[in-house]
This record gives C-alpha cells, sequence and structure tokens, in this order.
C-alpha cells in the first residue's frame, strides 16, 4: 500500500502546466537573444556586454519565478533567502569568469 508523501503537503502549489510553458518559453528566448547577437554580430564591444548581461540577469528571474517558484512560498523568509542565494551564486559566477577573462587578457 502506498504512504502518502510526507514532503508535500496538500496546501502546497508547484505551478501549473502554463506557468512551466510560460517560464520555458521565456528561457528559451532569453537564450536565443544573446546567441544571435553574437553570432551576428549585431553589438560591438560594451552594448555587446551590456545586452548579454541584461540576459542573464531577467534569464535568472525567470528561473527564480518559474521553476524555483519563489513568488509562491508562504513564508517570505524563505523568498529573501532563496533570492540571495541567487544574487550571490550569479555574483560568483560572474566576478570569477571577469577575473579568469581579464587574467587571461592580460597573460597574452
Amino acid at each position: 500500500m502506498a504512504q502518502p508523501d510526507a514532503t508535500h503537503s496538500s496546501e502546497e502549489t508547484h505551478g501549473s502546466f502554463k506557468s512551466y510553458t510560460i517560464g520555458f518559453l521565456c528561457s528559451l528566448v532569453l537564450t536565443v537573444i544573446p546567441i544571435a547577437i553574437v553570432l551576428n554580430g549585431w553589438l560591438e564591444g560594451t552594448a555587446n556586454s551590456v545586452a548579454l548581461i541584461i540576459a542573464a540577469v531577467l534569464q535568472l528571474a525567470v528561473q527564480l519565478l518559474f521553476f524555483m517558484h519563489l513568488r509562491e512560498e508562504k513564508k517570505p523568509r524563505y523568498n529573501l533567502i532563496s533570492l540571495i542565494l541567487g544574487l550571490v551564486i550569479l555574483l560568483v559566477i560572474v566576478a570569477g569568469s571577469m577575473w579568469i577573462m581579464m587574467y587571461n587578457m592580460v597573460a597574452l
């Protein structure tokens, strides 16, 4: 006999098919736009970097809202902790990538 899942209560919601579809489509668009910008050479220099950073931040927001269900949590403290964790991870990845790229540009 199957036991009920103790980790999920009947009051929790995990998003609907519609919200997952919207999140997936937004993720696709926010992935294709930077690829198209870089491969086609539509932007140069700083404008290229700014467009890629904006797309990355929007991609983070889509992931937090649609797939990590940041807005659906009943306890706001967990929302804040999730947001801070996402921002720390973003900062570490971006700062580390920039540091590595700058070091390799000087070393060459």
